[in-house]
C-alpha cells in the first residue's frame, strides 16, 4: 500500500483536547482526547488489527469480497459489525473496517477520557461534550474546506464518515469528490459513504444517491455529497459553511 500524506489533518484545531497519532500497520489514527492515551490506544489498535487481520486469515473472502457476507457465528464482535454494516450498505465487509477500527477504540478509550475523536482515513469516532465542526476535505472540489457538519454533543456518541472517488487510494465506482454519511455507527456510517460514493458518477446523480440515503433512514441519520461546484444534503444535518 502506498501511503498518501493526510494533509487534510493539518486543518484540526481542537486545542481542547490533547491531540496524538497512533499507527498499527496499515491503520493511521488520529486522536483527540482529554490526556495523551497513546499507549493504551496502540494496544487497542493492535488488538482490532489483529481481529481483523486472524479472521482474514482464517476466511480470504472476508478481506477481498466486494459484496456483503455472511460471517461465523464464534467471529468477533467488530467482524459481525463490519459484516452487518456491508449487508446493509449493499458493499463489502471491508468498506467499513476503518470505521469499525475508529469505533472500537474510541469506546474502549472513554474508559478513560469524557471526549475522544478519532479519525482514520476521514472515517471518524465522535464522543464530544463540547459543539464540534467538521470540515470536510474534497480534493479540487472549490467546496473543499468550504463546507463542513456542525455536530452537537447531544448528537454524540456517533460516526462521522467520508468516502470519494477522487481523492485518495481507496477504491470507488464513483466520481464524487467526497460523500459524507452521519450515523449512530461508525462502521455503518463507513459502509454508506462507500455505497453512495459509488453511485454519484456525474452532478445528475446526486438525486438518486440522497434518494438511496432516505431509503436507509434506519441505519443512517444524514449525507452530504459534493461533486465538483455541486452540493446535496439529506436528513439530521446542519451544514457549516465557510466562504471566504
Amino acid at each position: 500500500m502506498v501511503y498518501q500524506p493526510r494533509t487534510y489533518r493539518n486543518t484540526i484545531t481542537n486545542v481542547d483536547l490533547t491531540r496524538f497519532r497512533v499507527v498499527v500497520r496499515e491503520t493511521d489514527l488520529f486522536i483527540s482526547a482529554e490526556t495523551n492515551l497513546s499507549a493504551q490506544a496502540d494496544i487497542l489498535a493492535q488488538k482490532y488489527y489483529d481481529q481483523v487481520d486472524d479472521y482474514i486469515k482464517s476466511q480470504p473472502e472476508f478481506g477481498t469480497s466486494l459484496e456483503p457476507l455472511e460471517v461465523k457465528a464464534c467471529a468477533p464482535p467488530i467482524i459481525k459489525d463490519m459484516a452487518f454494516a456491508g449487508k446493509r450498505a449493499g458493499v463489502g465487509p471491508m468498506a467499513a473496517v476503518a470505521g469499525a477500527i475508529s469505533e472500537y477504540v474510541g469506546w474502549e478509550l472513554l474508559n478513560n477520557s469524557n471526549e475522544v475523536i478519532i479519525e482514520n482515513g476521514g472515517d471518524i469516532f465522535v464522543k464530544s461534550s463540547k459543539e464540534r465542526n467538521i470540515m470536510i476535505y474534497a480534493g479540487q472540489s472549490k467546496l473543499s474546506n468550504r463546507i463542513g457538519l456542525r455536530l452537537k454533543p447531544d448528537q454524540t456518541p456517533c460516526g462521522i464518515a467520508t468516502s470519494s472517488g477522487t481523492v485518495g487510494h481507496s477504491l470507488s465506482y464513483g466520481q464524487a469528490d467526497a460523500v459524507m454519511v452521519k450515523s449512530e455507527s461508525t462502521p455503518m456510517a463507513d459502509a454508506f459513504a462507500t455505497s453512495i460514493c459509488n453511485q454519484v458518477k456525474t452532478e445528475d446523480d446526486i438525486p438518486k444517491a440522497l434518494a438511496q440515503a432516505q431509503d436507509n433512514s434506519g441505519y443512517i441519520q444524514g449525507v452530504i455529497i459534493i461533486i465538483k461546484d455541486k452540493l446535496g444534503t439529506w436528513g439530521d444535518i446542519e451544514l457549516l459553511k465557510v466562504f471566504s
